[in-house]
């Protein structure tokens, strides 16, 4: 009883610490990225006073200037400014968008739901349609559709998701007039659901597109890799049909596999989707980085940035802590390789 207890008490000391430092990475990563990003704004070519004060800028005088600077947060050395911003933003508030002439969050906050709605629309899709091309790609090896599919998966992941999408807006948009070709959802329509998934549709397909094959290339041989295996000859032997054997166990026994693609692959279809936001303007994230970098908007730039960086380096913790759980040798292969380190440097007697 006592070791029973004993046991209970190390594993939740060992999640308690696992949480912690996962806690601290998260934390340092997301200084990191903070620290990059605005000295590489900071130093970037431009004039953000340029921004937000436009053609009255260049009629302002040096101590005007220097004054507009000072009001924008814009004066003194980088790191001055950046433990200004700091101080602001762990007090929820960070600054004022030059384009917008309005509080970033503001801007956003709208904005968040849009590139959430669309990337979770791409994610499931990219994954079940994923899944249902590797399983028919491995019931018909090496016939003509498992040839056609892999030809046709092939060409469409080297498109550039760019000339795709502008391809898309002259057939569907503009010859057709079939699909809108840009925006989220028509004026005064953001309640319609019908509206908003005719929005959607040229972006999912270019999302699609340009992450399906990666992901059904890598199913459909692990698949195939479980089809070779001895169980399934002694399953066939027992009479068992292909359909049955391939959606019953084989794609069971890979369902670790797939479910730990999965965990790691948000921030690649999260690339995708503001890739997708910029070709078809889609009013999302994505799109708004695009334009604050282009016109100086430091404050909502980094505000893009720290919610993209969030979510693509939270997904990566969860990823990582998911394969712990589906395949623990990965932790214990992590602490062999801890140990042997510590080894070589004497640190172990």
């Amino acid at each position: 009883m006592e070791g029973e207890v004993r046991v209970k008490r190390k594993r939740e000391a060992e999640i308690a610490v696992n949480m912690i430092k996962r806690c601290l990475v998260f934390c340092a990563a997301i200084f990191v990225l903070s620290v990059v990003v605005f000295c590489l704004a900071r130093y970037a070519p431009g004039d953000p006073v340029q921004t937000f004060y436009g053609s009255d800028a260049q009629t302002m005088s040096e101590a005007e200037l220097e004054a507009a600077r000072s009001r924008l947060g814009l004066d003194g050395p980088v790191w001055i400014q950046y433990v200004r911003w700091v101080e602001h933003a762990v007090q929820g508030d960070f600054g004022i968008s030059l384009q917008y002439k309005m509080p970033a969050m503001e801007v956003i906050a709208p904005l968040i739901g849009n590139t959430l709605i669309l990337g979770a629309a791409g994610y499931i899709l990219v994954f079940l349609l994923s899944v249902l091309l590797a399983v028919v790609c491995a019931r018909f090896e090496d016939s003509w559709l498992d040839r056609l599919i892999c030809k046709i998966g092939t060409i469409m992941y080297y498109i550039p998701p760019f000339w795709f999408g502008v391809v898309l807006i002259m057939i569907f948009s503009i010859g057709l007039g079939w699909l809108p070709s840009s925006g989220a959802y028509d004026p005064g329509m953001e309640d319609s659901i019908g509206n908003r998934i005719s929005h959607m549709i040229l972006p999912l397909i270019v999302i699609v597109a340009s992450h399906l094959w990666y992901y059904t290339c890598m199913f459909r041989n692990k698949l195939l890799d479980e089809v070779r295996k001895d169980y399934v000859l002694l399953a066939k032997s027992n009479g068992l049909g292909k359909n049955r054997i391939l959606w019953g166990h084989c794609l069971r026994n890979i369902a670790p596999t797939i479910i730990s693609i999965m965990a790691i692959s948000v921030p690649h279809v999260l690339s995708g989707t503001y890739i997708a936001e910029s070709v078809f303007n889609y009013a999302g994230i994505g799109s708004l980085g695009v334009s604050s970098a282009k016109y100086h908007d430091y404050n909502l730039l980094m505000l893009v940035v720290l919610i993209t960086g969030v979510l693509v380096i939270a997904s990566s913790l969860i990823a990582q802590s998911v394969n712990e759980v589906i395949d623990p040798r990965m932790k214990m292969g992590e602490e062999s390789a801890w140990k042997k380190r510590r080894v070589s440097r004497g640190c172990l007697r």
